[in-house]
């Protein structure tokens, strides 16, 4: 960031002095105010629920524009690379800021191929979860769990320590969310393949059986890839936020990155889509496409409690990008899969055409989200809803440790530790 030739000046109408704040200035996006040394001026906090106005960091790998509905990775726009990269070179770009030449893209990929492996103590670690168990909860553990299995490549001062970290969390991340299902039908777990990518890889661990050769479908395979790359990160969403805050006490990473993934499992984050399904589905037990109209009329009313999911976002206020590039992939999958009459897709283009015509929702730029067609691409692959989350996770994971790691390497990072405007009893005795 750069001084601004702007200043911003803090005047009190109780006469106290007024009070000038550096401005800085990003490449992109907002200036920002400077109130760093407010409280030691003014003896003041700021008071910002959400952090809907507050820059807690600096970082350099994400941009979002949400006016515009623009969403850059390390400057490249995400249109762009979801149609020319793989996954796995978009984890390069966002853990390194450029994207690989051919031989550092044949480097990495074998290095994220062959730490793919977990220990084989981490099966009888999975096998202390009950069989029902919510994936998040046992994707929460397992990954917190690689800490006491990977303890050489803990030591966050080192840079070299740091990388081994992100690239045994990218490649183990399929590895874990694979057994994790695969516990929960009782079936065996199935090891991963050098032979295949990491999407491909990722298929068959899911869905091959010891019975039977597996076959990856290629028009699944990339539209799972084309999933990993709209998740990989979303700048300072709240699990982003949650990496950094637990890392900044200087934690290990696999630490910081389970914190990530318990809050990733809150509804109002990475459960979205996996409630934006649901949604579809109760409208289809109600009477399908011939009710949508009528579930429409109750989310625009604010007494019926009727919430429409997989539409607006906290941040874009316009067309959600990677909505756009979830769409056309839905339509590749139902139709290579012959599901094109597919229900709740029906359902999904009825609530679609309404709200992009419908005044209540265009005035409050209620657009379809990411969550909206991924939720149904999942499904129609196989993938269980109440596995969904535990699929964004692994998507996001390779945003999580860049965070983490650019966090680690900004000479000006603290602790984190917010402050409050209290509101509980003042000072009293017990006497």
């Amino acid at each position: 960031m750069k001084l601004s030739d702007n200043k911003a000046t803090l005047s009190f109408s109780n006469g106290a002095p007024s009070i000038d704040l550096p401005v800085y200035s990003g490449t992109m996006g907002p200036d920002v105010i400077d109130i760093r040394k407010l409280y030691a001026q003014t003896g003041m906090f700021t008071y910002d629920p959400g952090f809907m106005a507050t820059a807690a960091c600096q970082s350099g790998i994400t941009y979002i524009d949400g006016d515009k509905g623009e969403l850059l990775y390390r400057g490249y726009p995400i249109e762009e690379l979801a149609v020319n990269c793989d996954f796995l070179d978009i984890c390069y770009l966002i853990l390194n800021g450029e994207r690989p030449d051919e031989q550092q893209k044949l480097d990495f990929d074998h290095q994220v191929t062959h730490h793919t492996m977990v220990n084989e103590q981490m099966h009888f670690f999975l096998r202390g979860f009950r069989r029902d168990a919510h994936p998040m909860a046992v994707l929460t553990g397992l990954v917190g769990g690689l800490s006491a299995f990977y303890h050489d490549s803990t030591d966050i001062t080192n840079p070299r320590h740091r990388h081994i970290s992100a690239i045994r969390l990218i490649a183990k991340m399929p590895t874990l969310v694979a057994m994790a299902y695969k516990y929960s039908v009782g079936q065996p777990f199935i090891y991963p393949r050098n032979d295949l990518s990491y999407t491909g890889n990722f298929l068959r661990m899911m869905f091959a059986t010891p019975c039977d050769e597996y076959k990856v479908n290629p028009v699944v395979e990339r539209a799972l890839d084309r999933i990993f790359i709209l998740h990989a990160d979303h700048e300072q969403n709240a699990s982003t936020s949650t990496v950094r805050l637990c890392g900044s006490s200087g934690t290990n990473p696999f630490a910081a990155i389970a914190a990530g993934v318990a809050c990733l499992w809150g509804p109002a984050h990475g459960g979205a889509n996996e409630a934006c399904l649901n949604m579809l589905e109760e409208i289809q037990a109600q009477g399908g496409v011939a009710k949508v109209g009528e579930f429409m009329e109750k989310v625009k009313d604010k007494n019926s409690g009727v919430r429409l999911m997989g539409f607006g976002h906290r941040v874009y206020k316009n067309y959600d990008p990677r909505a756009k590039l979830m769409q056309q992939t839905c339509k590749e999958v139902l139709e290579s899969l012959g599901l094109e009459n597919d229900p709740l897709f029906k359902l999904a283009m009825e609530l679609e055409r309404i709200a992009l015509e419908d005044p209540y929702f265009v005035d409050r730029k209620l657009y379809p989200n990411v969550d909206f067609y991924s939720g149904i691409v999942q499904r129609a692959i196989g993938i269980p809803t109440s596995l969904f989350t535990a699929i964004f996770a692994l998507a996001r994971t390779v945003g999580w440790i860049a965070q983490w790691n650019e966090m680690l390497s900004d000479p000006e990072y603290k602790i984190g530790r917010p402050r409050q405007l209290f509101n509980g009893f003042p000072t009293r005795s017990m006497k």
